[in-house]
């Protein structure tokens, strides 16, 4: 028989084995359990955090619906989650088709609640709506408690791993006519491997983001874990106004009030908050049902249309732009901008690759449609304002237009093409981006140890010298104008600014590799911020890694081992037995590594260790690099003196 038969014949076999019985029917909450991934996002610490999520959802519902004006989270001492609001409490009757307590029938059974049509909620947040459940199905302890308003009677119920305990049970008498619902849930251990430990300021800035986004909503967060326990508290008359503020806390702003629009059309609301920065990026934050949307959207798209029309509107008429002046584009307008976005839709329709994209084209003609109207009249009525955010715009088109010849002398002169990149460049073989890496090295003596010892087929070499432009205070013209950035971007193949195209990248890995000292770190700070402001779609999808360097070298006879800290050196040291008296290599940089040492420690597959770089809490990444690069010393001293005491080993 021919191994083409035997192959048939094997297929044919599984095919008739592919019977009912192979067919598994998971009850209850058992699918869940069984993939967790589908319904949390992962197990790791992201879906250990959505857990929370899900239940303040719930009170978050019932504030949008007018019932709550109160969410108090708390993270007990054993790391469990207890969510209390003071929203109308989850139904306590008989629910018709599963014949149990409505609230039995939120915990155990999925997509079951207010939020699908049946009238409970006119808008919800939550990317699933089956938050209750899920949670009850991935901890080992949940309890809930419901208080109605008039009745006497403070009712609970006990459930682990998803199933009740307990039946709804009297555990009070509601003698303060309260109403609300209280929820403790303790993660399972068993599920959430990875960690089962809250990360505070986690917690904390999303709790401050869901207070910006419902004004008038007061949202509590207190962690007993501390010796002395903690409690912050959040409530903002302004909602997104105020976030606009808080986002420009520290900055130049162009004018003192954000400009803030509200209006509803079509059972769809819209609020924008606006202000101008005397930066040269924008930071605009859209979201959908208190939903970030990070990859944008319909609302989006609306929003940027309109203030893009109405600028360039206003400019016409008043003048400013002549009639053979081109109009100011949508990059110019938004440059030095802080926005804040934010709609409530009865029916959102997510797309992209993590569904956090807005599809509903209503929501583009709504929010263009009432935010136009009013920012035209807030221009109209502030001429002042007006006439600084169009010169702010007029002199980023200045920038565009030279930072575009510059980019057409450079394909012109073919400057930096890879042949004319004699000691720079050293490109692998392999033209597959999934396998290519490219590492940014610190200097050329480094980038020569670097060369010598790749794997060329996967591995591409670029040396950078000294320390590149800081982004964060240059107008896009000068940093076209900086030869090694031009040379990272050539290399890249992904285009710059309003051409970036992560699609198009030759590599999957940029691995920043700098010295462990504090010129490297300074080098490493320039490197992220540049990729955070011009290359993010490198970060997004994972494709920006940190190198990790070995501190020490430490060799006694035949054994050699790499250090990467002062304590771990110490342990060794107490380790090792007297004899012979073990060599101690102290790594200043990278140079000092020869080629094969470079490899083995630091870019072998096998042995290296690399941080992938994650910009998943973007505010606080970007207020970050404004900080830490900016024009403003103050914030930036004072981060550094706050700061300081951690600092082990400075090198000075």
């Amino acid at each position: 028989m021919t191994d083409e038969e035997r192959e048939i014949e094997a297929k044919e076999k599984r095919a008739n084995e592919y019977d009912a019985s192979q067919i598994q029917v998971l009850e209850g909450l058992e699918a869940v359990r069984k993939r967790p991934g589908m319904y949390i996002g992962s197990t790791s610490s992201q879906g250990l955090h959505h857990l929370v999520w899900e239940i303040i959802d719930n009170g978050i519902d019932e504030a949008l619906a007018g019932f709550c004006d109160e969410i108090n989270i708390t993270v007990e001492k054993d790391n469990s989650i207890t969510v209390q609001d003071n929203g109308r409490g989850i139904p306590i009757d008989i629910q018709k088709k599963t014949g149990r307590p409505a609230v039995e029938t939120v915990f155990t059974i999925l997509h079951a609640g207010g939020k699908f049509g049946g009238g409970g909620y006119k808008v919800s947040g939550g990317l699933h709506g089956v938050g209750a459940s899920v949670v009850n199905a991935l901890s080992s302890d949940l309890e809930v408690s419901v208080t109605r308003a008039g009745d006497p009677n403070v009712y609970s119920m006990d459930f682990a791993y998803g199933k009740a305990r307990t039946q709804l049970h009297v555990v009070a008498q509601n003698s303060e006519h309260k109403h609300g619902t209280k929820v403790h849930f303790k993660p399972d251990t068993d599920i959430f491997t990875e960690t089962h430990i809250y990360d505070i300021k986690v917690l904390t800035t999303r709790i401050r983001e869901l207070a910006f986004l419902n004004k008038g909503l007061k949202l509590t967060i207190t962690d007993m874990r501390p010796e002395k326990p903690t409690t912050e508290e959040f409530l903002y008359a302004g909602g997104i106004r105020h976030y606009v503020e808080y986002l420009n806390k520290g900055k130049e702003v162009i004018f003192p009030e954000p400009v803030y629009v509200e209006g509803e059309m079509k059972g769809i609301t819209v609020e924008v908050s606006l202000q101008y920065t005397d930066d040269f990026h924008s930071n605009l934050l859209t979201f959908t049902n208190n939903i970030h949307t990070y990859e944008g959207g319909t609302h989006e798209a609306g929003f940027k249309t309109a203030l893009t029309r109405v600028i360039n509107d206003y400019a016409r008429k008043q003048g400013i732009l002549k009639e053979n002046d081109d109009n100011l584009s949508g990059e110019d307008v938004r440059e030095g901008l802080t926005a804040v976005v934010s709609v409530k839709h009865p029916d959102p329709q997510f797309e992209g690759q993590t569904k956090t994209k807005l599809g509903n084209s209503d929501a583009r003609t709504a929010t263009d449609k009432l935010f136009s109207e009013t920012f035209s009249q807030f221009m109209l009525e502030n001429p002042a304002t007006a006439k600084k955010i169009v010169e702010k715009g007029s002199l980023a088109a200045k920038a565009r237009i030279a930072a575009k010849r510059a980019r057409e002398v450079t394909r012109k002169k073919n400057g930096l093409e890879i042949s004319n990149l004699p000691g720079k460049l050293a490109d692998n073989t392999s033209k597959d981006p999934e396998i290519s890496e490219l590492f940014i090295v610190e200097g050329d003596s480094a980038g020569g140890s670097a060369k010598q010892g790749r794997s060329r087929l996967t591995q591409a070499i670029l040396p950078i010298r000294g320390k590149i432009l800081n982004v964060e205070k240059a107008s896009l013209d000068r940093i076209l104008a900086n030869e090694e950035i031009r040379s990272l971007f050539t290399a890249l193949g992904t285009g710059f600014g309003d051409e970036f195209d992560v699609t198009k990248a030759k590599y999957h890995k940029l691995i920043i590799m700098t010295d462990a000292d504090v010129d490297g770190a300074h080098i490493r700070t320039l490197l992220l911020t540049l990729f955070y402001r011009f290359m993010k779609p490198m970060i997004d999808a994972g494709y920006v890694y940190i190198a990790q360097p070995p501190l020490y070298q430490v060799r006694q006879g035949k054994m050699i081992r790499y250090i990467d800290s002062d304590e771990e050196l110490q342990e060794i040291l107490s380790q090792l037995p007297p004899s012979p008296k073990p060599a101690i290599q102290r790594y200043k940089g990278l140079g000092e590594m020869d080629a094969s040492q470079l490899w083995e420690t630091t870019m072998n597959p096998e042995n290296r260790r690399m941080m992938r770089v994650s910009s998943s809490d973007a505010e606080e990444a970007n207020h970050i690099f404004e900080m830490l690069m900016g024009d403003h010393v103050g914030p930036r001293r004072q981060f550094i003196e706050d700061n300081a005491v951690y600092v082990e080993n400075l090198d000075a």
